[in-house]
């Protein structure tokens, strides 16, 4: 295979920031090359004319290249319902969530989804995602066909429950084991693809149901689980009612045996110390979803407590609660969330979190989330300067920490210069009015 090298400033962490001024955490070449044959990265360093031999040079100076955007958390079949008005969360399931996902048991509706869901996540620089489909399994069958097709490293399964929900989207706990084993063997590490066993959260899905997961998860323990945990007040209370012999909401899947260092769990707002112990305890990962919290006012995310507690953490938009595809919007209202709890995110911290952070969320640092030889080339462009009043501003920034702060505030996916999914271009191919 031919060579392609990218020239540009380049970036890419190697730890979490422990400060503002902490350079040792992260990589930052002026004027770098990034060496990629075949997908995968063979070579980082400054650019060397003399070196360059055969390989295709293509210039980004004086763009800022960094690892590909990851997004621990969304529901690709809630595309279409972004922006929809409701007070609060189960209000929100019950009058548009649940109407809408109806919709993918329809014939043509998921693949047409899945086109329009990728592109925008490439639009805004998201090279990897974790997905809730539907409970029907042809939206699952959409979403991985259409990460195959675009060579993309994602990550989804079929929603799970059999109960509190439209009969029309309710599964059982033997065909939602049966449908979810059927995809694993179908999907799972077929190309880039990997399964997350998806039971939507405690109050759809009954004790028999949780037993059925529990036994994929035993048979499947290299597949990931992903369900929501403490994200509203009424949804704790309607779950410990329908669980009583719990010790508290996380107690539920811990029961179960849900909790792993592959579980992804939404939210995490309202936990108590015990809980917040059994999730260190065992590796799960808090899933920090601050455009949604906010939408729905659900509360406030405690980083910090979470992080001295040793709790894993991710980020992510959660779409269709959330209300941008991009993570750089996700970005500025997680600044926002933890300013109201008086903790502060660093720029490097907050695209270390998007990178390396969100890569180690899920376990793959040392494949994606990282600028270095043997890593997939999944990479963004970004440029600090895409609208007049981003202009404007880094007229005046001189320093690396500014730009990132500049992007993280004030970016979209105009700011998202181009996009390489396993070395190729995929923002510039896009086509149409967003090329």
């Amino acid at each position: 295979m031919s060579m392609i090298i990218l020239r540009g400033r380049v970036l890419s962490f190697v730890s979490e920031p422990q400060a503002l001024d902490d350079a040792s955490s992260y990589r930052y070449i002026e004027d770098g090359a990034i060496s990629i044959i075949d997908g995968k990265i063979v070579a980082v360093g400054d650019f060397d004319a003399a070196a360059v031999g055969d390989a295709e040079v293509i210039d980004h100076r004086p763009h800022l290249i960094v690892p590909g955007f990851i997004d621990t958390h969304l529901h690709y079949v809630q595309s279409q319902m972004i922006a929809s008005y409701a007070g609060s969360l189960l209000e929100w399931l019950n009058t548009y969530t649940f109407v809408e996902e109806q919709k993918f048991s329809q014939q043509g509706h998921a693949t047409a989804v899945a086109s329009a869901f990728y592109d925008e996540l490439i639009r805004n620089g998201t090279t990897t995602a974790v997905a809730y489909c539907s409970s029907a399994p042809a939206s699952v069958d959409a979403y991985f066909a259409e990460a195959e097709k675009r060579n993309m490293l994602m990550i989804g399964g079929k929603v799970m429950m059999d109960r509190n929900a439209p009969e029309a989207l309710c599964d059982t706990a033997q065909s939602g084991y049966d449908d979810s084993k059927a995809l694993i063997a179908r999907w799972h590490g077929r190309g880039r693809g990997l399964y997350a066993i998806s039971p939507r959260f405690a109050i759809t899905s009954t004790p028999a149901q949780l037993r059925a997961t529990q036994a994929l998860v035993a048979e499947h323990p290299d597949c990931y689980v992903q369900t929501h945990l403490s994200e509203n007040q009424a949804e704790i209370s309607l779950s410990m009612q329908l669980y009583p012999d719990s010790s508290d909401y996380t107690g539920i899947y811990e029961d179960f045996g849900l909790l792993g260092p592959k579980t992804l769990l939404g939210h995490c707002i309202h936990l108590s110390h015990r809980e917040t112990g059994v999730l260190a305890e065992t590796g799960a990962v808090a899933v920090f979803c601050p455009t949604s919290n906010l939408f729905l006012g659900s509360g406030l995310f405690d980083r910090e407590r979470l992080c001295q507690q040793g709790v894993r953490i991710g980020l992510a938009t959660d779409i269709g609660g959330g209300t941008s595809f991009s993570m750089l919007r996700t970005l500025d209202e997680a600044y926002k969330v933890l300013q109201l709890r008086g903790q502060r995110l660093t720029p490097f911290n907050a695209f270390y979190m998007l990178t390396l952070g969100n890569a180690r969320a899920l376990s793959l640092e040392g494949t994606i989330g990282t600028i270095a030889p043997g890593c997939a080339a999944d990479l963004v462009v970004l440029d600090a300067a895409a609208t007049p009043s981003m202009a404007l501003r880094m007229a005046t920034a001189t320093r690396l920490d500014e730009e990132l702060f500049v992007l993280q505030t004030m970016g979209d996916d105009r700011s998202i210069a181009e996009v390489y999914v396993a070395g190729a271009r995929a923002k510039s191919t896009l086509g149409g009015l967003f090329a």
